[in-house]
């Protein structure tokens, strides 16, 4: 008891130097040791009373390599965490499919082909490949003219059944938000559709298509309605054929773009491949979906980056739909039978009790997008630990910066950091690697989340509710405050 007392006495003093700004200006002069799940140091105990924070706190921090726990609260708390969940399906990814796996899209002939004339039906097979762009589709479209195809007697058809199919990977948010976009097993640009207005002499020209900085096929499987009003900003319905928006003549100003979510991919893929090929001199029929596997001829294929890098640019930019696919795709090579989000997720939770002896995490989605997700830290940390050994992870995620005591990010500051953030409204997380001054390495996770505040927000106004930005500052300027402390702590 007398030791146990000492002990928090010292870390406590620590703590109050921390919380005084001046982390950085006092070593402490003893390391800090592996104490009992749930016993909190008074020092953290007073960065989370100074971070005002309505709602839950949990965290979790261990040696790296030995997987020691050096510090928790609430570690065995289930909290949402946000897009750190991508860190957990990046480990999935890569243990499942492995570093160099490459999605494939086809363009395939079920039919003879008899000089240059297919006398059958073209394809278009999606493969699961979450970073396919329209200039993927050009190259596929060129290639496509050099095999020899110059026309097509059948039909053109999409194939789409690789993964199933999602209409909004979170249906409670916003319709016209463009991170939460449909899913199937064809993507194209993120399934994200350029909307761009501009003010003329007679009202406002509108524009959607399918953009890269090569190519700027028009869309015609999605429309748009300018109306005389100020709110909603946005409505969206679905016909058998198109997505349909309209969009509040009050909000357009002289001019603006942004993107909105595609919820029919197949169409929007099929739609932008026949624009392409007939560049080419190649005329496509009406696009047909199919979500029965093809067989035939394969004529062209697309080969993506290996997903390793894949994985890196979904850790560096948070891209959901990636997430969401690869993690789908990991599933059904281990035999799972998915249709929806939920069941690929429920995949990686048994995946990840299986492989790490873990129980705290239940997922409902790969990205974290969906609020209904739960992840003990002390579990992430734990699935780390392991990661450290294989050394997959760290040089995937990003390098997170600490600030000075006056919030200026500080880029050559002694404590290094390689972490995966997540954000939503009213929720913070963050989990990744500290490497001390000293070289120690720690495997740590901080998740916040006020969700009974959440639950009160209107599905319309959850884009930027009040309070959300002031709140998810407190949140990191916590997660830094920490980081700090362990990290001086260790390299002491």
């Amino acid at each position: 008891m007398v030791d146990r007392l000492s002990r928090r006495l010292f870390l406590a003093g620590l703590g109050a130097s921390v919380l005084a700004g001046s982390a950085l200006a006092e070593a402490p002069v003893k390391s800090l040791r592996p104490q009992l799940r749930g016993e909190l140091p008074s020092g953290a105990e007073r960065l989370i009373q100074a971070a005002g924070l309505r709602g839950e706190v949990a965290f979790a921090v261990a040696d790296a390599k030995t997987g020691a726990q050096l510090e928790a609260f609430d570690g065995d708390q289930g909290l949402p965490p946000a897009s750190v969940a991508k860190a957990l399906t990046a480990l999935y990814a890569l243990d499942v499919l492995g570093a160099e796996y490459r999605f494939e899209t086809a363009l395939m002939a079920d039919g003879p082909i008899e000089n240059g004339v297919l006398k059958g039906d073209l394809i278009l097979v999606g493969g699961g490949d979450p970073l396919l762009d329209t200039d993927d589709l050009a190259g596929m479209a060129a290639n496509l003219r050099e095999v020899g195809i110059v026309e097509v007697r059948g039909a053109f058809k999409v194939y789409d059944g690789a993964l199933p199919y999602v209409f909004s990977i979170d249906p409670g948010q916003p319709d016209h938000l463009g991170y939460s976009p449909a899913i199937s097993g064809i993507s194209l640009n993120f399934n994200r559709v350029h909307f761009e207005w501009k003010r003329g002499s007679n009202g406002y020209n509108v524009s959607m298509d399918a953009q890269t900085a090569r190519y700027r096929p028009s869309v015609d499987m999605v429309s748009m309605r300018v109306e005389k009003r100020s709110l909603p900003i946005y409505t969206y319905q679905a016909s058998a054929r198109q997505d349909r928006w309209t969009v509040a003549r009050g909000a357009l100003g002289d001019g603006g773009a942004r993107w909105l979510p595609v919820r029919k991919p197949a169409l929007y893929a099929g739609d932008v491949f026949r624009t392409l090929a007939r560049t080419n001199g190649i005329v496509l029929g009406r696009v047909q979906i199919t979500r029965e596997a093809p067989t035939g001829t394969v004529l062209v294929v697309h080969q993506s980056d290996p997903l390793e890098s894949i994985l890196r640019g979904m850790l560096k930019y948070s891209t959901n739909i990636t997430a969401e696919m690869v993690g789908m795709a990991a599933s059904k090579a281990r035999g799972a039978d998915i249709q929806s989000l939920a069941d690929s997720a429920a995949e990686m939770n048994r995946w990840a009790s299986d492989t790490y002896g873990v129980n705290g995490i239940a997922m409902v989605d790969h990205s974290g997008l969906g609020d209904a997700s739960r992840v003990a830290p002390a579990d992430l940390v734990t699935a780390l630990v392991a990661a450290k050994k294989t050394g997959g992870l760290r040089p995937l995620l990003k390098k997170f910066t600490l600030a000075d005591s006056q919030g200026r990010l500080v880029k050559d500051h002694p404590i290094r950091v390689d972490a995966k953030t997540g954000t939503l409204n009213f929720v913070s997380g963050l989990g990744g690697f500290i490497t001390a001054p000293d070289g120690s390495e720690l495997a740590f996770a901080i998740f916040t989340a006020d969700v009974d505040h959440r639950a009160t927000i209107p599905r319309a106004l959850r884009e930027r509710p009040d309070g959300a930005r002031s709140w998810n500052n407190r949140s990191r300027r916590l997660q830094r405050a920490l980081i700090e402390r362990w990290g001086m702590l260790a390299g002491s």
